[in-house]
């Protein structure tokens, strides 16, 4: 732990070490960084694995499902869930999942987001009327953009 074997004053050695880690679960404390010249040492309680080197950038929030947002006159846009290519066909010699002028109901699959070699299939999760398709096909979506105008039915 220490440059040269030393003991004594050392911050780093072992017995040291042990009193501080006394003092971590005396005081509830979960973490402890300490330097001493060129010598740093982290003592982490209640975790699973060591951690080395910078921390790791927080996992992102989940995705919420493509849920319509409620846009000016009335109508409803169906959103990219997540960042990715938009899919209007399943396949390039496929149909359309939807035209303008179709009817949609909440299980209806409007189109698919590829994100990271996965294509997710996009339901339309409201009834209604497509109205306009905002996207191009195997257009860049982000999260949240437009992709589909709804009028919706009752």
């Amino acid at each position: 732990m220490s440059k040269g074997g030393k003991t004594g004053d050392d911050a780093f050695n072992i017995e040291r070490v042990r009193q501080i880690i006394e003092l971590m679960e005396e005081h509830g404390l979960s973490e402890v960084d300490l330097q001493q010249g060129d010598e740093k040492i982290k003592l982490c309680r209640g975790s699973a694995s060591p951690q080395f080197g910078p921390p790791l950038p927080a996992a992102p929030a989940p995705v919420p499902v493509a849920a319509p947002a409620v846009e000016n006159e009335g109508t409803l846009t169906i959103n990219a869930p997540m960042v990715g290519t938009f899919y209007g066909r399943p396949n390039p010699e496929s149909e359309p999942f939807v035209k303008v002028g179709d009817m949609v109901s909440e299980e209806t699959v409007v189109c698919i987001v590829e994100a990271m070699k996965v294509f997710n299939e996009i339901p339309a999760e409201c009834r209604g009327k497509v109205l306009e398709i905002l996207v191009e096909d195997q257009q860049p979506v982000d999260f949240g953009k437009p992709m589909i105008r709804i009028q919706p039915s009752k």
